[in-house]
């Protein structure tokens, strides 16, 4: 799903607010989201998951074409676990006959 199509979902979820509307919401939770993480926190949403930064360390890696040694700097990086309610929605889709898309 893009976010075109998350907000088309709401939209017809809500038909009594603006097209419009619904993506100036969709976009204020997903700017809000970034300006959290930037700033550190922790994001828990609950039945779906949580997002946090984890910051990985700086470490020397290989160029995997001429195989010389190069530095790869400290980073921070979001990162997203799945909660409990979303994985087994998700796992028995599957065990229901569904079969997962895996393109």
């Amino acid at each position: 799903m893009t976010k075109s199509g998350l907000i088309e979902k709401v939209a017809e979820q809500t038909p009594h607010i603006s097209k419009k509307d619904t993506e100036v919401v969709v976009n204020t939770i997903f700017d809000s989201m970034t300006e959290a993480l930037k700033t550190g926190e922790r994001i828990e949403i609950r039945g779906f998951g949580s997002f946090q930064v984890k910051i990985r360390e700086a470490r020397e890696g290989r160029n995997p074409k001429t195989g010389e040694e190069v530095h790869i700097p400290a980073k921070r990086t979001p990162f997203f676990k799945v909660g409990k309610e979303l994985k087994e929605m998700v796992d028995s889709s599957v065990s229901d006959g569904g079969s997962p898309d895996l393109s």
